[in-house]
């Protein structure tokens, strides 16, 4: 995280000696102080994010408020899929499926201003290799990140928990010069976050922040409404039927039926986290948050203080 320090330098006051004619006593004065023009502020650099998820919906899913948010503010977000997806779907896969999912994240991308990029590795197949790490470690430099996010390694499906272990891997080799020596390493460790879930051994997901999305709720369902063989036909979990039951077919109900499935969504994840939401937004404006998304800082990289996580955060009034 880099800061830009301002400073504002004063002139000093000129002291001018007046003479008395009777008793020649000097009397010090001082002129009014002089403040000189300030100095043009750098502009501030714009704060760089990336986030990793097993599968192209799993960033969108997890991050995609804060993913708007941030990008509106003129920041700059990554989200990347670790496989390509090519089984993720009942009815069609391999290499069909890898190239529809692909294009889905990218009109995803295109509708929340961010950037995408699907790893070609086999859905269900990912693991913490050496090879992976250093897949990992060079997106992360390459992006030249101040946060980034991942699952947990805690995680009912494989690639899920792989990407949380890989990401956790990088934490500490992104600082290393001679691990991948192609890509400069980097000076200042980001700061790594998890993404939330619901399973609680070896321990709960436990909240560092909660970030009302109340704002962009809207633009978030049409962002995920481009994910079309996950969000309205099931993903691998779906069958003939589903895209039928979720209005697929209809963009008008199938807009209302996925709003209602957001919102839903992330108001469980408000109310589950209203004690992070008020300690973030103050009693009342925490109190009437709807909607959110909450993240959790990992142990391993960078620990900014609660002052920082607003700067890196910008969205706590």
């Amino acid at each position: 995280m880099k800061r830009t320090a301002f400073s504002l330098s004063l002139l000093a006051c000129l002291a001018a000696m007046a003479a008395s004619a009777t008793a020649q006593e000097k009397t010090a004065t001082t002129e009014p102080a002089k403040e000189s023009a300030a100095a043009p502020a750098e502009p501030v650099k714009p704060l760089r994010i990336i986030a990793f998820g097993a599968h192209p919906d799993d960033p969108e899913f997890q991050i995609g408020g804060c993913a708007i948010k941030w990008t509106k503010l003129g920041h700059k977000v990554k989200l990347v899929a670790c496989t390509n997806g090519d089984i993720g779907h009942w009815g069609m896969s391999g290499g069909e499926l890898a190239q529809r999912r692909t294009a889905e994240v990218q009109e995803a991308a295109k509708r929340m201003g961010t950037e995408v990029e699907v790893l070609d590795i086999h859905d269900g197949e990912l693991l913490p290799t050496l090879e992976n790490r250093k897949t990992i470690v060079k997106l992360i430099r390459e992006w030249d990140a101040d946060l980034v996010f991942s699952h947990r390694p805690y995680d009912y499906h494989p690639d899920h928990r792989n990407v949380g272990l890989l990401v956790q891997d990088a934490a500490f080799m992104v600082m290393v010069p001679y691990f991948c020596p192609d890509v400069p390493s980097m000076k200042k460790n980001p700061a790594f976050f998890f993404f939330p879930d619901g399973f609680t051994k070896p321990y709960p997901f436990t909240p560092t922040l909660a970030v009302s999305i109340d704002d962009v709720l809207d633009e978030k369902v049409l962002a995920l409404d481009a994910l079309e063989s996950q969000v309205y036909e099931g993903g691998a979990l779906g069958d003939a039927t589903t895209r039928g039951k979720r209005f697929g077919d209809d963009p008008v109900r199938r807009l209302k039926f996925l709003a209602t499935s957001w919102s839903n969504r992330h108001s469980n994840i408000a109310n589950k986290h209203r004690e992070t939401l008020l300690e973030w937004y103050g009693p009342e404006a925490g109190a009437t948050v709807k909607h959110a998304e909450a993240f959790e800082l990992c142990e391993y990289g960078s620990k900014p203080s609660k002052e920082q996580l607003r700067i890196l955060f910008p969205f706590f009034k």
